[in-house]
């Protein structure tokens, strides 16, 4: 079964939820302990429906299961555990870099390109958006996609979640050419 990618829309948000979840469960153990795992689950793997109302949010299904997503933002937050509100600002396309936010994958869906094809949708709108730069935070287990698509590491990070645990992370931005290729 081929995975399709599409918009993801309200309704694929329990789905996607438990994917955030899932994918956490399986690729965060290998950098990262049991404490900052758990905490991860509750404070990284949390959807913001406001991608998914901003039309900016994708998945892959195959056979009827969501089984990768991701998506990026005009908005002034940079990942889910960013301050309460600081998503409400609209981005500067012309000054500010758009956001890529909450890339997950199922662990048996790793390795196939899923992670590749969201973040070259990402690239193409906001290039659409006029963006010519985006930034992430990275953790850990996304840092090798991301740097074999062209984000660089900007400067190591401490993500300290409501309670308390700290994640190791990586700040990565990389630019998008108006009138170039994605990749």
């Amino acid at each position: 079964m081929e995975p399709v990618q599409r918009l993801a829309v309200p309704a694929d948000a329990p789905a996607i939820a438990e994917l955030m979840r899932e994918s956490v469960l399986s690729l965060f153990p290998a950098y990262y302990d049991q404490a900052q795992v758990a905490s991860a689950v509750v404070h990284i793997a949390g959807l913001d429906l406001a991608l998914i109302e901003d039309g900016t949010y994708y998945v892959h299904e195959a056979g009827g299961e969501i089984v990768a997503c991701g998506g990026w933002s005009r908005r002034n937050k940079l990942f889910n555990g960013s301050v309460a509100g600081a998503d409400e600002r609209l981005l500067d396309p012309a000054t500010e870099p758009a956001r890529i936010r909450a890339m997950f994958v199922r662990g048996d869906w790793t390795r196939r390109g899923l992670g590749r094809a969201i973040l070259t949708a990402c690239v193409d709108a906001a290039r659409t958006a006029r963006f010519t730069r985006l930034a992430l935070m990275a953790t850990l287990p996304g840092v090798p996609l991301y740097k074999s698509f062209g984000f660089t590491e900007v400067e190591p990070a401490e993500l300290t979640m409501p309670d308390g645990v700290v994640l190791a992370a990586v700040a990565m931005e990389r630019a998008v050419d108006l009138n170039g290729d994605a990749r």
